[in-house]
């Protein structure tokens, strides 16, 4: 598990990360979005010990290891599929992979057994003695989370890990990361929000250094359903009955917006509206042309949480 409170991190006067606090529950897979130089890449980095965090900072645990006290013991349980790889190219992938698990402590009569497993892990095993510059990008991000992999630690860092692949590989990558779920702990960053939505129980929303949001699926999913729009049109050529109409769905305790223009509606609502709706319908004999949902999407939750308004609410 991560549990992170009150980090801060610092360039001179420049405030990185100011007082984050939020935690990945053990087996979980986390969601870490936000805007390029939101944070996501400063928390990594104090997350693998590249860099130290402020004085200030109160508790920064990884794997149950407490990375103020013992930075080399809480590095040892991270692994980490960067954003930008970079592999060796004149070298296979055994050579490579058994130099990286001689880095990470694997003790020599285990190498091969651990190279065997890690690639069998993330479905390459037919790779093992290719060079790695005669590799796809697909089998390139595979042979980087078969490194993150070496040594089992319990905690996995992803930085956009399907970032350049094409439709097949992001699926094909995708049920790799959910194959790891449960026994290990993952802290996913990608600007790919519906690749958030799918592969995610959790998400952690940053903006500026500070921590916006953070919600289960469970949680963030109800929001997306009070976020959601109904598009009603309706058979209803008279001003009186338009207005009568609009004044009807204000008064839905399921509504918090409602515009109107011509014979069309569009309702900020849960979708359970339709249903009233329908029934309203009969017992008015309105006449409906169309009535459907326009469920909002993480992106939208995303862009709520980070605008102006709530970053303006928040300070």
């Amino acid at each position: 598990m991560i549990e992170i409170e009150n980090l801060s991190l610092s360039f001179g006067d420049r405030r990185a990360l100011d007082d984050v606090s939020f935690h990945v529950p053990k087996g979980a897979v986390t969601g870490f979005i936000g805007e390029n130089g939101a944070g996501k890449t400063s928390t990594f980095r104090v997350l693998t010990t590249w860099l130290l965090p402020d004085p200030e900072t109160v508790s920064v645990r990884v794997g149950g290891i407490d990375l103020l006290k013992d930075p080399h013991a809480a590095c040892s349980r991270v692994g980490v599929l960067p954003e930008q790889l970079a592999l060796p190219g004149e070298l296979r992938v055994d050579e490579y992979l058994k130099f990286r698990s001689r880095l990470k402590g694997v003790s020599g009569n285990r190498i091969q057994d651990e190279v065997v497993r890690v690639l069998n892990a993330v479905n390459a095993p037919e790779m093992i003695r290719r060079r790695l510059d005669t590799l796809s990008q697909g089998y390139r991000q595979r042979i980087g989370l078969a490194d993150a992999l070496l040594g089992d630690p319990p905690v996995l860092l992803l930085d956009e890990p399907t970032r350049g692949l094409d439709p097949r590989q992001i699926t094909q990558f995708r049920e790799l990361i959910d194959g790891l779920r449960g026994n290990h702990t993952l802290l996913l960053s990608s600007h790919v929000l519906g690749e958030v939505e799918q592969v995610c129980d959790r998400i952690c929303v940053i903006s500026e250094g500070q921590i916006r949001l953070e919600e289960d699926r469970e949680t963030w999913t109800q929001r997306l359903d009070q976020l959601g729009r109904l598009h009603l049109e309706l058979d209803c050529p008279d001003t009186k009955a338009k207005s009568q109409v609009t004044q009807w769905l204000k008064e839905q305790p399921e509504v918090s917006a409602v515009e109107n223009e011509g014979s069309v509606w569009s309702i900020q609502a849960d979708r359970t509206l339709r249903t009233r709706i329908g029934k309203k319908a009969l017992d008015e004999k309105w006449i409906i042309q169309e009535l459907r949902s326009e469920p909002a999407t993480l992106e939208s939750l995303f862009l709520q949480w980070t605008g102006p308004e709530n970053k303006k609410a928040q300070s």
